[in-house]
C-alpha cells in the first residue's frame, strides 16, 4: 500500500506582485478584521481552477480608506503541485498582533479536499499598521484546519477552534483518529504555545467550522455545523467535560455560520433564515438570506433578523467589531461564477431595527470579484 502523503512544508508567503488574478476561476470562504474602521483586512482562497482542490491559495487585501479601495497585500502559495492552501482566518490578538491562520493538506485532484490530516498554520504581523507587512516564520500548530476566529475567555487564554473532519473516517491516520472531533485548542501565554482539549461528540456534524463562546457563568459553549443546521454542546463547569450535546435549534443549511460576543455583553449571530427544517438531499441549495440577530442571554433567545443578502449562492460569514461600534461583516457568493467577496458595515442597533437606521451603515460593498480580473 502506498504511503500517505501529506502537506508539512510550510507554504510560500509572497507580497510581491501576484499575476495570476486574470486567471482565477474560483473564490470564496473570506474573513474579516479591524481595529478602527478605517484600516480593514480581509482574507479568503482561490483557484486557477474552478473550486476546492490542489493549487488553492490564500488572499490578503488591505484598505486604508475605510473600505473605498483595496489591494491584495499578501499571497500565500502552496509548496507544491499536490497541495492546496485554504480555510484562512484572520484575526487581531488582544496586544493589537494581526495573526494570519490558513490549513495545508496534499490534494490530488479537485474536491480531494482533505488528506486525512491536514494542518493549521499561523504567522504574526507585529504591526499591522505600518506601510508594508512584516510576517513571521510560517509554524503548524496543530492537525486540522480552522475555519473560525480564536476566543479570548475572561481569563485571557485563547480558545481556537480546530478540529479534524471526522465525515471520513476512511481517510484518517491512527494519531488523527483520536483528533476526529469539533476540539479547543488552548494558549496561555499568548499564542507561544498551545494545549489540545478534544471537543464534543456532535451527532452529524459535517466540517465542523465550530465557534467557541464563553457564557456569563464561566462555561464553554461550541456552535458547530451540522447536517440538521447548528449543533451545541456546553462544558461543565470544571471544563472536564461536555454536556448538553445535540440541535441548538438554529437551524441553517449545513454551512458555515459565525456567533461571537460582541462589547456590549451581547451575542450576534450570522446564519441563514430557513423557513423549516428541510431534508438532506435539499439543503445545499439554501445557501440564501444570510441574516443577523443579537441575543441579551447567551443564546437562549435571539432578536432582529435583519437580512443582510437575500440571493442565492450566498454564504460563509465571518465579522469583526471596531472600535466606534461597527461591525464589519464578510461572506462570499457565487464562487466559480461572479466570485464575489462582500462587506456590509452596521451596527447593533441596525440589527436589533430589523434593517439598516445607523448613518453610515450597508450592506454588500464589493472588496473583490472575479469579474475584475
Amino acid at each position: 500500500m502506498e504511503s500517505k502523503k501529506f502537506s508539512l512544508t510550510a507554504a510560500t508567503i509572497s507580497t510581491a506582485d501576484f499575476l495570476r488574478k486574470p486567471f482565477r476561476k474560483f473564490q470564496g470562504i473570506p474573513g474579516v478584521e479591524t481595529l478602527d474602521g478605517k484600516n480593514l483586512f480581509v482574507v479568503w482562497y482561490a483557484n486557477d481552477e474552478p473550486g476546492e482542490g490542489p493549487g488553492n491559495y490564500v488572499i490578503l487585501a488591505r484598505s486604508s480608506d475605510n473600505a473605498l479601495s483595496w489591494r491584495e497585500v499578501l499571497h500565500i502559495v502552496p509548496p507544491d503541485g499536490e497541495s492546496r492552501v485554504y480555510d484562512p482566518v484572520i484575526w487581531f490578538d488582544p496586544l493589537g498582533r494581526l495573526w494570519l491562520f490558513w490549513a495545508q493538506c496534499h490534494s490530488t485532484y479537485l474536491w480531494d479536499s482533505f488528506d486525512g490530516k491536514a494542518g493549521v498554520w499561523a504567522a504574526v504581523c507585529n504591526d499591522p499598521s505600518g506601510e508594508e507587512l512584516k510576517w513571521s516564520v510560517p509554524r503548524r500548530i496543530a492537525d486540522g484546519i480552522m475555519m473560525n476566529k480564536p476566543t479570548v475567555l475572561k481569563d485571557q487564554s485563547w480558545a481556537l477552534p480546530v478540529s479534524v473532519w471526522a465525515l471520513r473516517p476512511d481517510l484518517l491516520v491512527p494519531e488523527t483518529v483520536p483528533q476526529a472531533f469539533p476540539n479547543v485548542l488552548f494558549s496561555r501565554d499568548n499564542g507561544e504555545t498551545f494545549a489540545w482539549r478534544r471537543g464534543p461528540d456532535v451527532p452529524e456534524r459535517t466540517f465542523d467550522e465550530h465557534m467557541i463562546i464563553e457564557q456569563s457563568d464561566g462555561r464553554l459553549r461550541l456552535f458547530v455545523r451540522t447536517g440538521y443546521g447548528i449543533g451545541s454542546a456546553v462544558s461543565t463547569p470544571d471544563g472536564g467535560e461536555w454536556q448538553d450535546i445535540g440541535d441548538s435549534g438554529l437551524g441553517g443549511p449545513n454551512s458555515r455560520f459565525a456567533v461571537r460576543r460582541l462589547r456590549s455583553g451581547r451575542l450576534c449571530l450570522i446564519n441563514h433564515q430557513m423557513p423549516h427544517r428541510l431534508p438532506q438531499e435539499k439543503l445545499t441549495s439554501c445557501r440564501e438570506n444570510l441574516t443577523a440577530w443579537l441575543s441579551d442571554d447567551d443564546g437562549a433567545s435571539w432578536y432582529g433578523r435583519m437580512l443582510i443578502d437575500g440571493r442565492k449562492d450566498v454564504s460563509y460569514p465571518d465579522f469583526a467589531e471596531a472600535g466606534d461600534g461597527f461591525i464589519y461583516l464578510v461572506h462570499d457568493h457565487d464562487r466559480t461564477g461572479c466570485g464575489e467577496i462582500l462587506l456590509s458595515r452596521f451596527k447593533e442597533d441596525d440589527i436589533a431595527a430589523g434593517r439598516i437606521v445607523s448613518p453610515g451603515a450597508y450592506c454588500r460593498m464589493v472588496v473583490s470579484a472575479l469579474a475584475d480580473r
